[in-house]
């Protein structure tokens, strides 16, 4: 009697808990990721960062991870307080999570994209280098829109409201439904981005050594002639080194805060018809929330990675930015 006692405890202390991760936290990373990626968006339209082709997929990245915020973080938020129509609202479902994949797909495959520029860009090969263009930025980040809408039409016939014996009420309608979408997010959203991203930030390391070692400047240059290219290459060797420090540190921890919750939702789906006691409900359930909220800050943290890993660069940017803003406010009050 004792042992159900505690179990029934210990169930509802992991709901209270859910509860007040799904209010509190969701508040605290919907405000610090709206902020950055926001303050992204203005540092990164600036005139001097928009036309790198690294910078404008950021700055894309950054969009697509504000509407994932919205679409994802704060309908949780409103599922905190019982005021989620996703829930119980069928077309509302089905739309949200189309928004939802679709856009953590896009900023995913948009810093995958960043990392095969700063690749061609650090190259050795002038045929190479030449690839590193904004006209091709923006052809990829195109086809990496319609691809990735097309990817999760399924969503659409999929997901229902109103379900129970769920981790939440907006989910896949059957067993096939949850392991098609679980199984094309991790493959398309997370798994392939993550393995090329980190292929190809080693590949620029490479080919930043490589640079290095073949850095010979021909004695016929004249002093001023060669003084004034070693400037030119300091700046933008300074410049691309920061923009290939913040892209190597947000690729390590998308994977690293991505993996872990498609791992436990693909596990969860696979053994669900396995036989658990409602403890054992209780606590996947308190894990799944808990993760999926956790791959959230991934969209959330780009901002903050940037101005602890740009450099300068994109530090006076921010500051010039908030200075403009600041100016702005001052002068209307005036």
């Amino acid at each position: 009697m004792s042992s159900n006692s505690s179990e029934t405890d210990i169930i509802l202390n992991l709901s209270l808990i859910s509860a007040q991760i799904n209010r509190y936290l969701t508040i605290a990373i919907l405000l610090f990721g709206t902020i950055g990626n926001i303050l992204n968006c203005l540092v990164l339209s600036q005139k001097s960062l928009r036309s790198n082709p690294c910078s404008w997929f950021f700055l894309a990245s950054s969009i697509s991870s504000l509407i994932t915020l919205i679409s994802g973080v704060a309908v949780r938020l409103l599922a905190g307080w019982s005021a989620d129509l996703t829930n119980t609202v069928p077309w509302l479902c089905k739309l949200r999570i189309f928004v939802l994949f679709v856009s953590r797909t896009i900023a995913s495959w948009l810093i995958m994209l960043a990392t095969v520029d700063r690749w061609f860009s650090s190259s050795i090969d002038a045929n190479r280098r030449h690839m590193s263009k904004l006209k091709n930025a923006q052809l990829g980040a195109l086809l990496v829109v319609i691809l990735s809408s097309l990817a999760y039409t399924q969503v659409f016939y999929c997901y229902e409201a109103n379900l129970t014996n769920t981790p939440l009420q907006c989910y896949g309608r059957t067993i096939w439904c949850r392991l098609l979408i679980d199984f094309t997010f991790a493959t398309i959203g997370v798994l392939i981005p993550s393995i090329i991203m980190l292929s190809f930030g080693i590949m620029t390391i490479l080919n930043i050594r490589a640079v290095a070692k073949r850095r010979i400047q021909p004695m016929s240059i004249s002093i001023e002639t060669q003084d004034a290219t070693n400037r030119q290459q300091s700046c933008w060797k300074k410049s691309d080194r920061h923009l290939i420090v913040m892209l190597l540190v947000q690729v390590v921890l998308l994977t690293l805060f991505s993996l872990p919750q498609v791992i436990q939702n693909i596990y969860a789906n696979s053994t669900m018809y396995v036989v658990r006691s409602q403890l054992q409900i209780a606590i996947n359930n308190f894990i799944f929330n808990l993760l999926l909220l956790l791959t959230y800050v991934t969209n959330g943290m780009p901002f903050y990675i940037y101005t602890l890993a740009g450099g300068s660069i994109f530090r006076k940017a921010l500051y010039k930015v908030l200075k403009q803003l600041i100016q702005k406010i001052l002068y209307r009050k005036d």
